[in-house]
């Protein structure tokens, strides 16, 4: 399900397409009402840190207490969303379970502090959820993490060969495997995290990627409908943004220090059986 929600929004930023927007609004709210768990603010108040869980589609009732590794694209998702906080701490939760690791189980008991499914076939969704957060906040703690990621990667998977999927993320024995998405998606992602000169970010965010990390330039060319000049039709009132690229930027002040309050940080640690 993860592409689905990634391709409304990206749907409407590339081809404008309202409905396509209007239903990623209309499943990010869903989402945020009946998935999300803990406070209600990200880097304020008391009580548990937000975390988004699986549920019974019918009732909204927790069905298990998993998560799995392909949810950490989700922090990348809610930046292009503008929902810069709440992919902080969501991004926050991940890395603390690739710092107990060193790298992401693919499936989590959050629960039991410990994972379901003990392989990592070097995926590439939190790098990508990284480096997108670093082009939203200019943070350097995003560099820190993506130097963690790489140090791990370089620690427990490179083999002589290429680089191996981790049968077992405690033991670190591997697989005889590299999925081809590593190449596509994971080391494109922490190359460009550490490229600040790379054309894509001089494009005043005329690119955009795809689920696979393709890029695709965002050009008018993809928003014009011959169609519509013959078979005019109605639009509702109830209007997207007319741009929304004009994201919930991260104050100043707050730069340079860690995107969450050490407080928060220590919990989320604590929380996934870091000491």
């Amino acid at each position: 399900m993860d592409s689905f929600y990634e391709y409304l929004l990206k749907s409407y930023i590339l081809f404008g397409e309202k409905e396509d927007y209007r239903m990623f609004t209309a499943a990010y709210e869903s989402i945020q009402s009946h998935l999300r768990r803990g406070r209600e603010a990200c880097n304020e108040g008391e009580g548990d840190p937000p975390l988004y869980v699986n549920v019974n589609m019918f009732n909204g009732q927790i069905i298990n207490t998993w998560i799995d590794s392909l949810q950490a694209f989700f922090p990348g998702l809610q930046v292009l969303n503008g929902d810069v906080e709440n992919a902080i701490c969501l991004h926050a939760f991940y890395y603390a379970i690739w710092k107990r690791f060193g790298a992401l189980p693919e499936r989590y008991n959050w629960q039991l502090q410990a994972p379901d499914v003990l392989f990592y076939p070097l995926r590439p969704e939190l790098v990508e959820s990284t480096y997108l957060l670093y082009q939203a906040t200019k943070n350097p703690f995003y560099l820190h993490v993506g130097m963690d990621i790489l140090e791990s990667l370089e620690k427990n998977t490179k083999v002589r060969c290429g680089y191996a999927t981790l049968h077992h993320v405690v033991d670190k024995s591997k697989e005889d495997r590299m999925e081809s998405f590593f190449l596509s998606e994971t080391c494109k992602y922490l190359y460009l995290l550490f490229d600040e000169d790379n054309p894509l970010h001089k494009s005043e965010s005329k690119y955009i990627f795809t689920t696979e990390g393709h890029v695709v330039p965002i050009d008018q060319r993809f928003r014009e409908k011959s169609w519509e000049d013959q078979f005019p039709c109605e639009e509702p009132n109830n209007e997207p943004p007319a741009n929304i690229s004009n994201c919930e930027r991260i104050p100043e002040e707050r730069r340079y220090g860690l995107p969450l309050k050490s407080i928060y940080m220590r919990q989320i640690d604590h929380m996934v059986g870091l000491s």
